[in-house]
């Protein structure tokens, strides 16, 4: 995947696109990072990006000019899919990091002070937000983005099953985890994590994955495929604290 960045600020992307799995995706060639700096493609002699907003009010507005050259300069732009990070966006979920996971070309443009003059979203194909909370810019959602999607594209992870299995996967919150030793600070690692048997460690952390659902976010229990097997569970569970 050949991903764009538009910003006024690309020296904060070093540590992201140079460190760990990012860093060996880049190495290995399946992510190619090209950051943008959009004051280079300002017509203003001091390479202004920004201006007053028509009908006065707070802050500053990027400019159209130099954001819309940014855009257009980069080869294949029409083409590739083009994403502003902004507070009014789609919400980014594991399903939504998924579906972006399948393009080849995403180009990320990052605002800043009151956002961008609104002539610019005739280049937009989408606005996606990381949250319902205001950030001074969009720099930071762009990181989130890039180290979500990237985790669903083929080879980047060194186990395939690894963003599967992790919170949100399937629709619910991961199961706890243990490593060495067995035993620390009087604290026992699960006996069924330790008998090899498969069949039983799938079915205790499928249970876990339930419960810990339960107990920090019940609301995505309802959006989730449960079996038969689930729903017995966690009607099970409903019983005995109704004792």
């Amino acid at each position: 995947m050949k991903i764009d960045i538009l910003t006024i600020f690309p020296e904060m992307f070093g540590g992201v696109i140079n460190s760990s799995i990012t860093k060996r995706a880049v190495e290995k060639g399946i992510l190619e990072f090209n950051i943008h700096n959009i004051r280079d493609f300002s017509l203003n002699k001091h390479k202004n990006t920004d201006d007053y907003p028509f009908g006065g009010g707070p802050g500053m507005v990027m400019m159209a000019q130099p954001i819309m050259d940014a855009i257009e300069s980069i080869e294949g732009y029409e083409s590739a899919r083009k994403i502003y990070l902004s507070p009014r966006g789609r919400v980014l979920s594991t399903e939504v990091a998924k579906e972006l996971s399948k393009d080849e070309h995403l180009i990320l443009l990052c605002g800043h002070y009151e956002g961008i003059d609104e002539r610019v979203m005739t280049l937009i194909d989408e606005e996606i937000s990381i949250g319902d909370y205001i950030l001074t810019g969009g720099e930071l959602p762009a990181m989130v983005l890039i180290d979500c999607v990237s985790r669903f594209i083929d080879g980047v992870l060194g186990c395939e099953e690894s963003a599967q299995d992790e919170s949100f996967g399937d629709g619910l919150l991961e199961y706890p985890q243990y490593t060495r030793p067995s035993e620390y600070r009087g604290m026992k690692v699960p006996e069924v994590l330790l008998n090899g048997n498969h069949a039983l460690i799938a079915k205790w952390r499928r249970e876990q994955s339930l419960l810990k659902t339960l107990e920090m976010r019940p609301e995505l229990i309802d959006k989730c495929e449960l079996t038969k097997s689930d729903k017995k569970f966690l009607d099970d569970i409903s019983k005995s604290k109704e004792k």
